[in-house]
């Protein structure tokens, strides 16, 4: 996920009921249908979102209000063929060249799918276990490496490893290591964001910085307000409140600036599959109107909680 929505000041709170926005029928590999999705992109100028539809090794564009999704990429059954992908975990537009930029954690690699021509043209960077993307307003991709725990930057004049910008090769909690690195945010000022899973923490890493600092969690696993447990999804707004999918403690929550604990925004109602619960949630964005859009992979859905202005 990479936009940095614009939130009036005061959305405080959002509707508590989740809107199926996308699957929501079961899991399967209908055009109706999502079987284990993970990563999002909204995509306000499209009216839709885009998501990484995992088991069915495609990407599936929702326009909003529709009963079914397009095949954006892939949808060819698995494999490494430039028209197939395999296990696609996230997924980010690049809109300069009408092209997806895709996370295929299966085939270790991360890859540009043209829209026009509906395959692969290029093959941005190999043998990574990629877990989360995102793009900054310079157009450079940030990449989660999972296996080497650690994050890096890559544009068009890089080499094919780019640059690491956070981590350290090997897992850890110290201030400049990561645990099971997933998700990442890119904020306008170019400090990252990144969901810290083993450590239980988000932690932000400013531009050019040797280590981070904890920002959500950070203080062991568990169900207080002031923990996390397995954190995935993460966005930032404008304020720098970080939102979090708290996965194992099934709700989302928000952290301030400086906060000891978090405030729960969505869920907390237990694992479930009613529109106020969640089963393993994944990722997490926001419309420019502050809609919030929750993956809620184990019931193979995407909800959207609206902004409650009561």
């Amino acid at each position: 996920t990479n936009f940095r929505f614009i939130v009036d000041k005061h959305i405080r709170k959002w509707k508590q009921n989740g809107l199926t926005i996308a699957g929501g029928n079961g899991c399967g590999d209908g055009s109706h249908q999502l079987w284990y999705p993970q990563g999002i992109y909204v995509d306000d100028d499209n009216q839709s979102v885009y998501v990484a539809d995992t088991s069915n090794h495609r990407i599936i564009q929702w326009k909003y209000g529709a009963k079914t999704g397009e095949v954006a990429a892939g949808g060819n059954e698995m494999g490494e063929e430039m028209n197939q992908l395999s296990g696609p975990i996230d997924v980010v537009v690049d809109k300069k060249d009408n092209s997806l930029i895709i996370c295929e954690h299966s085939n270790w690699r991360v890859v540009r799918w043209s829209r026009e021509r509906q395959i692969i043209e290029q093959i941005l960077m190999s043998s990574i276990t990629c877990l989360g993307l995102a793009m900054d307003n310079n157009g450079d991709l940030y990449v989660t490496d999972h296996s080497s725990v650690r994050v890096r930057r890559w544009n068009d004049g890089a080499t094919e490893d780019g640059t690491i910008i956070a981590g350290d090769y090997e897992p850890g909690s110290h201030a400049n290591q990561l645990s099971a690195p997933c998700y990442i945010f890119i904020d306008q000022e170019h400090s990252l964001y990144v969901t810290d899973t083993f450590n239980n923490r988000v932690m932000k890493w400013m531009k050019d910085a040797t280590e981070g600092i904890v920002v959500a969690g950070g203080q062991g696993g568990g169900t207080a307000l002031s923990q996390l447990d397995s954190p995935r999804g993460v966005i930032v707004d404008e304020f720098d409140n970080v939102y979090v999918v708290d996965v194992f403690n099934y709700r989302t929550v928000r952290w301030s600036k400086g906060a000891r604990e978090g405030s729960i925004v969505v869920g907390g109602n237990g694992f479930g599959n009613q529109p106020d619960q969640v089963g393993r949630a994944e990722d997490v964005s926001f419309d420019r109107q502050g809609n919030l859009y929750l993956v809620d992979s184990d019931n193979c859905r995407v909800l959207r909680f609206d902004v409650d202005y009561d």
